[in-house]
């Protein structure tokens, strides 16, 4: 079940407080169990996007640090590299987008480890105090380990 939210945004130009400004406001969804309870909230966005207040805690969730990113432009939380792709499938996938679907398949498997599962753990038990945001460095983020990771993180746990 879906519960749609609705955010208060003001929109500004050149990022300053102007009287020409427009409020709007947007709408987003939020999984809510069959008893009405929030799931907690993920998000996806690129280790280089610009921080927003709405990100919550910001987990690195790569295996390596982001070319050309200093720590101190990251605004990083959590460096949570246990639940990255092991070095060999990462390579393998090589972010070809045409592998998605096997390289989707073979993580969901390095997923189940123990040790991996505890790390998990940890991001649904940040997510149950506020929004966790997942950072990832690859320029596709719809074919990334950050995009498999969201959809087991939203999908309730048994």
């Amino acid at each position: 079940m879906l519960r749609t939210l609705y955010q208060h945004v003001t929109l500004t130009s050149g990022g300053e407080w102007h009287s020409d400004c427009r409020h709007i406001f947007v709408a987003f969804t939020q999984q809510v169990q069959g008893n009405g309870e929030e799931l907690p909230m993920f998000r996806l966005k690129r280790a280089y996007e610009a921080v927003d207040a709405s990100d919550g805690t910001r987990v690195l969730v790569d295996r390596l640090w982001p070319r050309g990113l200093s720590k101190a432009e990251a605004h990083v939380d959590l460096w949570l590299k246990e639940v990255a792709p092991s070095a060999e499938l990462r390579k393998w996938y090589g972010h070809d987008p045409q592998r998605f679907d096997e390289f989707r398949r073979r993580y969901l498997v390095e997923l189940q480890d123990e040790a991996v599962r505890q790390a998990l753990k940890q991001l649904r038990d940040l997510a149950r105090r506020g929004t966790v945001t997942l950072l990832v460095g690859a320029r596709d983020s719809e074919h990334s380990d950050g995009a498999v990771l969201l959809e087991l993180l939203q999908t309730p746990e048994k």
